[in-house]
C-alpha cells in the first residue's frame, strides 16, 4: 500500500526491485493519532461543515469537504473594451469595481455583493438540514442581477452559466427543467456514495432562456475554456451567443447557461438524500425558493449581526463606514474558507536516498481546511498567514478554528515539518508560478499557529469559555501536544544558529548574483534586508523571539494539561534563557542605534549596477546585477524596521528599561517608522528602503504598511500602555494615534476602491499589492474591537 499512494512521486528509489520501496522521511506522516479522527470533528461537527462555498478561487462556488466532491458554480459574461469577457475564477484582470463577502458565518450563510461594470451581481449562500435530507443537508443559492444604468454593451440581457461537476468522473442526467418540461424545475440529478441520490432545482418567476453544454473530463480546473470554447463554435456556425445544447456522452459536468433580462432573480437549490421524484422533495425544494428563502435569508442575516456584536462588541466611537468594512472583512475571511485535497511537491534533501528522476517528491496525499489570503491572488493555505487569520476566527467559531489548525498540524511529518504553502489539487496549482510550486524541508516559516493556542489559554485563565468548550480544547490540546513538541523541536534544532540561544531562518541563496539582498522567503518578510551575505554565522532576531513566544506558549498549554514533567519544565527554562533581557541586549542591541538588529555577514557597499551579460551561442543582454565594493564583516545589520520591533512585540522590555522609551521613539518617529497611515515595514533612514531587490522585484517589506505586524505592535502598544512604568502615558498616546490611522486608512480605501488590500502604501496610504487580501488584512477589526491578547 505505501508503494501505491506514491504513484505520483517523480523519483527512482535506491533499491532492490525485488524490495518493498523505502519512503523517504520527508514524505512520511508524523507517527500519532490524527487531529482530525477526534470525535469532536465526528458526528455533527463533521456534517454540518460538510457543504460549504470552498472554492475561493472563483467568484462563487460550492463543494464538499471530501476529495472527490460533486462541486458547482458560476460563471457570467462580463464586458471588457467591448468585448464579452467570461467571469469565473477571481482575477484581477476583470477589473470588477469590487466584490466579496459582505456577511458570512462560516457554517451555512453568506451574501456576497459583485460589482461588475454596469451591473451588480449579488449571491446569497444558504444551507439548510431536514431529517431527509442527505448527509450534509441541502442548500440553495440566490443569484439576483440588478443596474442602475442599462448599457448598450450589455442589450440589458444577462448571461449567467450555473455549473454542476462530479470530480470524480461519475456521470450527471439531465433534467427535465431544461427541456421547458412544464412544471419540471430539476437541471440535473444523480446519485452518489456520500449524499444519496440528489437533484439540483432552479426556481425562478423572471423570464429567461435556457441552454445546456455537456463535459466529460476531469480537468475541471479548465471548464472557463471549455464554456468558451462552446460559445465560440456556437457564434461561428449560428451567429448567437448560447450554449450548444449538446453533450458529450455520460458527461461528469453540466453546464447551464441563464439568459434574462435585467433585473432578474433564480433560485438554484440542491436536494439529496430521496429517491425518485417524490412530493417531499418538491416541498424541500420549495421551502428553499422564492418568499421562503427570503425569510431564511433575512433571519440568517439577522443572526450573524447579532452574533457580530457579541463577538466584537465594536465602540459606538466608530463611524458606520467603519462597521461595514469590519463585517467584510469577517465575512471574506470565513467566505474565503477553502477545501483542498492532493499532494505538496517537495524538494528532496541531499540525505535523501533516491536518484532523481524529476526535481521532486510527492508529499501524501491530504486535505486541507482553511482560510486563504486572498482569494484572486493567494487561493491557497499558507501557514504563517493562518496563525493571523485564527486569531478572528477563534473569536468568532473556535469549534471551525480548532478543525482548521488539527488539519495543518496534521500535514506535519516524520521529522516534525509542516510545508509552509499548500498547493493541494489542480485548481490551486493552476494559480501558482512554477518557481514557488516546490517546498524545501529545510525551510521553515514563523510558528504563529502559536498565537492562537496562546489566546485560547488566556481566555481559559480567564473563563472566557463555557465548560463543554474548554473541555474540547483540552481534548484538542492533549491530541495536538505530541505534534506542537515535535513542531518546536524540528524548529530548535534545524534553525539553531552556532551559539546558544541564537537561530537564523534558512533558505537564503549565498550564491546569488541578482538580489540585492538575498531573500529570507521562510521568514515570511521575504525582502526584508538582512545580512548581505547569508552565512551560518547569521542570528535572526525575529526567529529568536518566535521561538521564545513558542517555547512559553508550549510552557503554557503543558500546564494546562497538568504534564508538569521535565518537558514541561524543559519549555520553561528555554523560555526563561530566551526572554533573559541581559542576553538579548548582549547578543542584538546596538547602543549607538538603540535599536535591536539581526546579526551576520554584513556589508552596506551593496548595490545593482546594469551590465552586458554574455553567453555562449546568444546575443549579449543587459541585466542588473550585484555588485559588493567592500568586504563584508561580522557585525550587527543596522536595518531599522519591523525586526527591530520583535522584542517589544513579544513584551520582553522591562516597562521600567530606557531601552523601551528608545522602541517608542523608534515607533513614533516620522524619520523611521511612523506615517499618518500606520507603521511602515522598513525605516526612512535605511540604505534599502523602498530599493528593488531585483530587476523585477520592487520593494515588499522595505517600507509598506502591513496589518499583521502593526496589529501585534498595537497589541504591545495596549500592553505598555496598562502596566506601570514610566512610559505607560507615552505608550498609551502612540497607541490610540497608531489604532486611529490605520482603522482611517483602511476604511477610506475600502470606500473608493471596494476592497481591503495585501499592504498600504507608506507615503499616501494608497492600498497596494494583491487586492481584496481578507487574510491578515482583515485584523483591522480586531483592532477596531481591541481585541488582543492581556495575559
Amino acid at each position: 500500500m505505501a508503494g501505491a499512494s506514491r504513484r505520483g512521486t517523480r523519483i527512482n528509489y535506491l533499491i532492490n526491485p525485488a524490495e518493498e520501496p523505502v519512503i523517504p522521511r520527508v514524505v512520511t506522516p508524523f507517527p500519532a493519532p490524527k487531529l482530525m479522527e477526534l470525535s469532536m470533528f465526528q458526528g455533527e461537527h463533521k456534517e454540518s461543515l460538510y457543504w460549504g462555498t470552498y472554492r475561493p478561487h472563483v467568484y462563487f462556488g460550492v463543494r464538499a469537504r471530501t476529495p472527490l466532491s460533486l462541486l458547482t458554480g458560476l460563471m457570467w459574461l462580463g464586458v471588457n473594451d467591448g468585448r464579452y469577457s467570461m467571469r469565473h475564477v477571481c482575477q484581477n484582470s476583470d477589473e470588477l469595481k469590487t466584490y466579496g463577502w459582505t456577511h458570512h458565518n462560516g457554517r451555512d450563510y453568506g451574501h456576497q455583493v459583485l460589482v461588475d461594470q454596469e451591473f451588480t451581481l449579488t449571491t446569497s449562500f444558504l444551507k439548510y438540514k431536514e431529517k431527509d435530507s442527505g448527509y450534509g443537508g441541502d442548500w440553495a443559492v440566490r443569484i439576483e442581477a440588478q443596474s442602475d444604468k442599462h448599457s448598450e454593451e450589455m442589450s440589458e440581457l444577462v448571461h449567467l452559466f450555473f455549473y454542476v461537476a462530479d470530480e470524480g468522473g461519475a456521470a450527471i442526467d439531465l433534467g427535465g427543467g431544461v427541456m421547458n418540461i412544464r412544471d419540471d424545475s430539476i437541471l440535473a440529478f444523480g446519485s452518489r456514495d456520500d449524499v444519496g441520490n440528489w437533484q439540483l432545482h432552479l426556481g425562478s418567476k423572471d423570464d429567461r432562456e435556457i441552454h445546456y453544454s455537456g463535459f466529460k473530463t476531469l480537468h475541471i480546473h479548465n471548464l472557463s475554456d471549455l464554456v468558451i470554447a462552446n460559445l465560440g463554435t456556437q457564434a461561428r456556425k449560428f451567429n448567437r451567443l448560447q450554449l450548444s445544447d449538446t453533450s458529450d456522452h455520460s458527461p461528469n459536468i453540466l453546464v447551464f447557461q441563464i439568459s434574462a433580462r435585467i433585473p432578474f432573480r433564480a433560485d438554484v437549490v440542491f436536494v439529496s438524500g430521496s429517491s425518485g421524484h417524490n412530493s417531499r422533495m418538491e416541498e424541500r425544494f420549495r421551502s428553499l425558493t422564492g418568499n421562503s428563502l427570503t425569510s431564511r435569508l433575512n433571519e440568517k442575516k439577522n443572526q450573524f449581526d447579532d452574533k457580530f456584536a457579541r463577538c466584537f462588541n465594536i465602540s459606538d466611537e466608530l463611524n458606520p463606514e467603519a462597521k461595514v468594512v469590519s463585517k467584510a472583512a469577517l465575512g471574506n475571511l470565513l467566505g474565503g474558507i477553502g477545501y483542498f485535497y492532493g499532494q505538496s511537491k517537495i524538494s528532496p534533501l541531499p540525505s535523501s536516498n533516491v536518484k532523481l528522476g524529476d526535481n521532486f517528491i510527492s508529499y501524501w496525499p491530504a486535505e486541507l481546511y482553511t482560510a486563504v489570503p486572498s482569494r484572486p491572488f493567494f487561493p491557497r493555505g499558507f501557514l504563517w498567514d493562518e496563525g493571523f487569520h485564527q486569531l478572528l476566527i477563534w473569536r468568532w467559531d473556535v469549534h471551525i478554528s480548532l478543525d482548521i489548525i488539527g488539519h495543518w498540524l496534521d500535514l506535519m511529518n516524520i521529522e516534525g515539518w509542516i510545508p509552509r504553502e499548500q498547493i493541494l489539487g489542480a485548481e490551486a496549482l493552476s494559480k501558482v508560478p512554477a518557481e514557488f510550486v516546490l517546498q524545501y524541508p529545510s525551510n521553515a516559516n514563523p510558528p504563529t499557529l502559536f498565537l492562537v493556542l496562546r489566546d485560547m489559554m488566556c481566555s481559559i485563565k480567564k473563563n472566557q469559555f463555557a465548560a463543554t468548550e474548554r473541555n474540547e480544547i483540552s481534548i484538542f490540546l492533549d491530541r495536538a501536544f505530541i505534534r506542537l513538541e515535535a513542531w518546536f523541536n524540528w524548529f530548535n534544532t534545524t534553525q539553531s544558529g552556532k551559539i546558544a540561544s541564537s537561530y537564523f531562518w534558512h533558505g537564503r541563496d549565498n550564491t546569488t548574483i541578482k538580489e540585492l539582498n538575498p531573500k529570507t522567503l521562510s521568514s515570511g518578510l521575504d525582502d526584508y534586508p538582512r545580512a548581505s551575505h547569508p552565512s551560518e554565522d547569521e542570528r535572526h532576531l525575529d526567529l529568536r523571539c518566535w521561538m521564545q513566544f513558542a517555547a512559553d506558549c508550549m510552557h503554557s498549554i503543558s500546564k494546562f494539561l497538568e504534564k508538569e514533567n521535565e518537558i514541561g519544565k524543559e519549555y520553561g527554562l528555554t523560555a526563561k534563557q530566551l526572554s533573559d533581557f541581559d542576553h538579548l541586549n548582549k547578543m542584538h542591541f546596538d547602543f549607538t542605534h538603540g535599536a535591536y538588529f539581526d546579526y551576520g555577514n554584513h556589508t552596506e557597499q551593496v548595490h545593482l549596477s546594469w551590465r552586458l551579460i554574455e553567453r555562449a551561442g546568444e546575443y549579449p543582454i543587459r541585466e542588473l546585477v550585484r555588485e559588493v565594493s567592500e568586504k563584508p564583516v561580522l557585525r550587527l545589520v543596522p536595518h531599522v524596521g519591523y525586526v527591530s520591533l520583535f522584542p517589544f512585540m513579544g513584551r520582553l522590555i522591562p516597562p521600567d528599561s530606557w531601552i523601551l522609551e528608545k522602541q517608542l521613539d523608534l515607533i513614533s518617529n516620522g524619520s523611521t517608522l511612523w506615517t499618518n497611515f500606520g507603521l511602515r515595514s522598513l525605516a526612512k533612514t535605511s540604505s534599502l528602503y523602498m530599493k528593488r531587490n531585483t530587476e523585477h522585484d520592487p520593494p515588499y517589506w522595505r517600507g509598506p504598511i502591513w496589518m499583521n505586524m502593526n496589529y501585534l505592535i498595537l497589541s504591545s502598544l495596549n500592553h505598555y500602555s496598562k502596566v506601570d512604568g514610566p512610559y505607560r502615558e507615552t505608550a498609551k498616546t502612540v497607541y490610540t494615534d497608531l489604532r486611529d490611522n490605520l482603522i482611517r486608512n483602511v476604511v477610506r480605501n475600502y470606500n473608493q476602491t471596494g476592497y481591503l488590500w495585501e499592504h498600504y502604501d507608506q507615503k499616501k496610504g494608497k492600498g497596494k499589492g494583491a487586492r481584496l487580501f481578507t487574510g491578515w488584512t482583515s485584523l483591522v477589526l480586531l483592532i477596531m474591537a481591541e481585541a488582543y491578547n492581556e495575559c
